[in-house]
């Protein structure tokens, strides 16, 4: 009896779906053993716990203020309070210029182990992070609400998804483009070996607060803190880059945003205890505007990343010059996204719009500040967004569990400006069809809220179409064609980002090649953000990136080694005849020229370098 044909028979009567299973159950059985005997402990997260704020209990029912600020009467502490209610949250005492000196130093001798740590023990930090950030969403969005007055859906968007985006891709993706990277070589120096290494630049600082300059001449009451919106992701942002590239930080944090600031920083400390590490590799720093300037000329600090206005970046550059500390500047945008009119799926298009034009209230850097559509388009595109911009409501999510879509600004303090934006724009012919002025709730009359506006038939000669509004204000303009858009797009001082949205390839990729801008989503609003690539913009919107593989190399100081290929074989050796004291310079010269002639030259003419070389070496 032939046995093969038994076998053959035998699987052949085995049905497919058992097939599947077996050889799935074996590859399971693989990756489990992999994960639990070959996974490094080295990474793995530690566990750990803080205390969370009180503040963030249901039943918490703080003193509501009569008139709610940072500037508390006959007192230097920063008052904190909560946008959407006007509830205090209490005070901080903000930095002087002899705190600032303390806290670099703390950070700058925790940096000299830090630097000496391992890829590996580095992605433990952010592992270790990265678990509290997943376990802790509901504690962490309601401090960054509680703090910034946005919903708490806002606050999953805009605060945990891009800070554990970022904090994946730098695990996964963070040593490759650390590790040195190896460049060509050329004829002559062909026994060289040549890299490029990226290694801790020290001590760096990160100035993550908004600022809007008042047209009134310079003074420090006059530039008014918008915060950062978003203050968990800009807190932790520049902490992820910077601890993987070996340095350590001093962060400055927007007087608005004190409060969670306190709080974000025990976590980054409590996770650097936990993984063994000094907790002093992060500072972090509140301060009046004046005080600001000590930790901008510091001549401790090896780079700093700026996120604020451009009136405000020419001093912090002016201050930075004074050290020459390098600079990477972040100064918002007027972001466009154009309509084509082959958009198709209009209410999946005004979807998108409407999130990235009033997430966090507008306040967002690359939020939608200017919507220009095509001719066809334009009217329909209008007729959807007044309905869905009259729906939305505007409220407290941290009183209100459900029905608030927006939340609070963060000050009040250019309710006036926006107002008169607005009322000029109308006087200029634009239609303002929505909102267009501050709104005071009902249940919360103490919250900073500004109602959500739709203002069309906006022209380029317009102020709101040329000044970044950083509000809850839609504004729609018309492009007569694909190259008016163009126009209309570039016709700003700034460059941050951008959206297109169509169908023909050859028109969508026109906008985007055309758009001055660091950063262009097709056919969606944002994504870049949340892809990991290096973010930044040109022109009025600043200089330099953070995020991606840029961000991560911009951090570090960029190390070209050249060493010999075979150490003992071959290297360098000096001619005698080009030797000091230099015996004959017409025989060295004609020996340089043949070295260049056989390096450098092309055919016949590099065999009469070598001959030069051969006569005259």
């Amino acid at each position: 009896m032939d046995h093969r044909h038994l076998i053959h028979t035998s699987l052949a009567e085995i049905p497919p779906s058992a097939i599947f299973t077996f050889f799935t159950s074996v590859a399971l059985v693989l990756i489990i053993f992999k994960w639990i005997v070959r996974s490094d402990d080295r990474e793995r997260p530690v566990n750990f716990s803080i205390p969370i704020p009180e503040q963030c209990n249901l039943s918490w029912n703080g003193e509501i203020l009569h008139e709610p600020s940072i500037k508390a009467p006959g007192s230097s502490a920063i008052r904190c309070y909560c946008p959407a209610n006007g509830r205090l949250l209490g005070f901080v005492n903000p930095a002087t210029p002899d705190g600032i000196d303390r806290a670099i130093a703390k950070a700058k001798a925790a940096q000299v182990q830090w630097a000496k740590t391992t890829f590996k023990q580095r992605r433990r930090v952010l592992r270790t992070l990265l678990k509290y950030i997943l376990d802790h969403q509901d504690s962490l969005a309601t401090v960054a609400c509680l703090d910034s007055g946005k919903t708490k859906i806002d606050a999953s968007l805009g605060e945990i998804l891009v800070t554990v985006e970022k904090l994946k891709w730098t695990i996964e993706h963070g040593e490759k483009a650390l590790r040195p990277e190896r460049r060509p070589t050329n004829f002559l120096m062909t026994y060289k070996y040549n890299e490029v290494r990226w290694e801790p630049l020290g001590l760096v600082a990160a100035c993550v607060s908004w600022k809007y300059f008042s047209p009134l001449p310079f003074a420090d009451e006059q530039f008014v803190d918008l915060v950062a919106s978003y203050p968990f992701h800009n807190f932790i942002s520049p902490l992820i880059s910077t601890l993987f590239t070996g340095s350590a930080l001093v962060l400055k944090a927007s007087e608005n945003t004190a409060w969670s600031t306190q709080h974000f920083a025990h976590l980054v400390k409590a996770a650097l205890k936990a993984c063994g590490h000094s907790p002093d590799l992060i500072q972090p720093i509140v301060c009046w505007p004046p005080t600001a300037n000590h930790l901008t000329s510091h001549l401790a600090i090896s780079h700093i990343t700026f996120i604020g206005s451009r009136p405000i970046a020419h001093h912090v550059a002016s201050s930075a010059a004074k050290t020459l500390t390098p600079l990477c500047l972040e100064l918002g945008g007027k972001d466009p996204a154009v309509i084509l009119d082959d958009a198709r799926n209009l209410d999946k298009l005004v979807s998108i719009l409407m999130r990235g034009t009033f997430q966090s209230a507008g306040q967002n850097c690359i939020g939608i500040e200017r919507t220009i559509c095509l001719p066809s388009i334009y009217p329909r595109l209008i007729a959807l967004l007044q309905s869905r911009i009259r729906a939305l409501r505007v409220g407290s999510s941290l009183d209100e569990v459900e029905g608030v879509d927006v939340g609070a600004m963060i000050t009040n303090n250019r309710f006036s400006h926006l107002e008169s934006l607005i009322k000029e724009a109308v006087m200029q012919g634009a239609r303002c069809l929505v909102g267009g002025n501050r709104y005071t709730h009902p249940k919360y009359s103490q919250g900073h809220y500004f109602s959500p506006t739709l203002l069309v038939d906006v022209t380029h000669t317009m102020r709101i179409a040329q000044e970044e509004v950083f509000a809850p204000i839609c504004v729609v303009m018309r492009a007569s064609s694909l190259s008016n858009a163009i126009d209309l797009v570039n016709s700003t001082p700034y460059a941050l980002g951008a959206s297109v949205f169509g169908t023909s390839s050859q028109d969508l990729e026109a906008i985007a090649s055309s758009i001055h801008a660091g950063m262009v989503s097709i056919n969606d609003f944002g994504v870049y953000y949340a892809v990991s690539l290096p973010f930044g913009g040109v022109k009025g919107s600043g200089y330099g990136r953070f995020g991606g593989e840029e961000g991560l190399r911009s951090l570090c100081n960029i190390k070209a080694v050249c060493r010999d290929r075979w150490p003992g074989l071959l290297s360098t050796n000096i001619p005698a005849t080009l030797d000091y004291p230099v015996k004959s310079a017409e025989k060295g010269w004609l020996l340089c020229k043949g070295v260049i002639e056989l390096g450098y030259a092309e055919g016949w003419k590099r065999v009469g370098g070598l001959w030069k070389i051969l006569i005259n070496g």
